[in-house]
């Protein structure tokens, strides 16, 4: 097992993974939110050049898992944590995500699906707290770029301070 952060070659991996992983979400989340494929490979070029930095986890030297940290403004937001289907529920994700805290002394954000409850679960798990509904929108605003469409259907979840 190895976490490492990842480069330019690793930019296929990191779209397969995304987007073998998100299957998890079509027919979950609203469906005028997903698209096929869920990143599309300029979007993907479009988050790494906005600055976020994707680290992999590395199984048998092939990249099982990814997640993104970015650095806005007063805040580090994980982004893009997806684990392929047949590595899941192996401790890769929390894994990924306690390296990530580890780097960082700044308030974590995460946003994600409302109705990816299981995202949810995962990151009450590891001791991050859902922001109150009143709050979500404001911190989507400040800190993303996503659709009105997709902060109706989000909500946001932040480390303790």
């Amino acid at each position: 097992m190895t976490i490492r952060l990842c480069s330019d070659d690793d930019r296929e991996p990191i779209f397969t993974i995304i987007n073998a992983a998100a299957e998890a979400y079509r027919g979950v989340i609203p469906q005028d939110c997903f698209h096929d494929p869920y990143m599309s490979a300029p979007e993907l070029a479009a988050e790494i050049a906005a600055g976020v930095k994707f680290w992999g986890y590395e199984a048998d030297d092939k990249l099982v898992g990814v997640m993104g940290i970015q650095a806005v403004l007063d805040v580090d937001l994980i982004r893009h944590a997806y684990v392929l289907h047949s590595h899941q529920r192996h401790g890769i994700g929390g894994a990924l995500l306690k390296h990530l805290r580890a780097t960082s002394a700044r308030r974590m954000l995460i946003g994600t699906w409302a109705d990816a409850t299981w995202a949810i679960d995962f990151y009450r798990r590891h001791d991050f707290e859902q922001i109150a509904a009143a709050n979500k929108v404001a911190l989507l605003k400040k800190y993303w770029t996503v659709p009105d469409r997709q902060i109706e259907t989000s909500v946001v979840l932040a480390n303790p301070l």
